[in-house]
């Protein structure tokens, strides 16, 4: 069985098993620095205090173990509770998450959690545009590795809770031979015994291909052990015509210039795949705040 082509890293702690570092907490101590001198002066150290997080427009929800992960950070007693889970739409006005304990501490990690769930969120968010603009469409929508350094994991995380797919996690998991890769071949013929090569050292693993115009797609759906052609800035009309030489399992890829204007026309093509870098590295922070309430205790 060869490898598939989405990686899926899941969500809320299983997630962070696939980060290098721990980004929740460089960013607790890129913002605390060595205290938040504001709530030593103003915040009483015994006072606790409930807050709700607050969607201030319509989103679709990612992120919100994160949130939990950074109050338990913070400080451990904080209790919270997830009212609208990853995946869900909240409405501007609902109540995503609340929380309780000793406000110092809420204050102290409100805008790093902030941060991280208005960022997945707003992924998230976008990802359901595109999926709902392709209507009844078969094909699936992917992600890219053009993500924030670091938190990939947390933003393929948050593509998934949109409804869309996963492409490669990194350089390791998938081949994908691109045109730089392709211009260190002399010809067809030594490309296509390195693709043998490849299946018999790595049988498991998903082989793309990209190709940039319809004379390489026709030479590619002829080399066994191309799983993915990944067709390049090419026109609806192009990527029709390319489908339409599809031969055995092969399948195919639309990638670049996709917007939520055009991407229905590529869908009605029969491409089985649309990968849209958009997502994540120009996905619109949603608008979310934290309101608190004084707990008398």
């Amino acid at each position: 069985m060869r490898g598939r082509l989405f990686t899926k890293p899941k969500p809320d702690r299983t997630t962070m098993k696939h980060l290098r570092y721990d980004p929740i907490a460089a960013a607790l101590k890129e913002d605390l620095g060595d205290g938040d001198v504001t709530s030593e002066f103003f915040v009483p150290d015994t006072l606790h205090a409930s807050g709700r997080i607050v969607a201030r427009e319509k989103a679709i929800v990612a992120g919100t173990g994160m949130v939990a992960e950074v109050f338990r950070q913070v400080d451990p007693s904080i209790d919270t509770q997830i009212l609208r889970p990853d995946g869900e739409e909240a409405a501007a006005g609902d109540t995503i998450i609340e929380v309780r304990g000793l406000a110092r501490s809420i204050l102290n990690g409100e805008r790093v959690a902030l941060n991280f769930l208005q960022r997945l969120c707003g992924i998230a968010t976008l990802t359901r545009q595109f999926v709902d603009a392709i209507g009844n469409y078969t094909t699936k929508i992917l992600d890219t590795r053009k993500t924030t350094p670091g938190l990939r994991a947390l933003e393929k995380a948050a593509v998934l809770a949109g409804g869309g797919g996963n492409h490669r996690f990194g350089l390791y998991d998938m081949v994908l031979v691109k045109d730089n890769h392709l211009a260190t071949f002399e010809g067809l013929s030594s490309f296509a015994e390195r693709i043998k090569q490849l299946r018999r050292d790595r049988p498991n693993i998903r082989i793309e291909v990209e190709a940039e115009d319809l004379e390489q797609v026709r030479a590619f759906v002829e080399i066994e052990g191309i799983d993915v052609i990944l067709l390049d800035n090419m026109t609806p009309t192009q990527i029709r015509e390319a489908v339409a030489l599809q031969r055995g399992n092969v399948q195919f890829e639309a990638s670049g210039g996709i917007t939520l204007r055009n991407v229905n026309r590529i869908a009605a093509t029969g491409v089985d795949y649309i990968s849209v870098g958009s997502l994540t590295n120009a996905a619109r922070a949603i608008d979310i705040g934290l309101e608190m309430t004084h707990v008398p205790r």
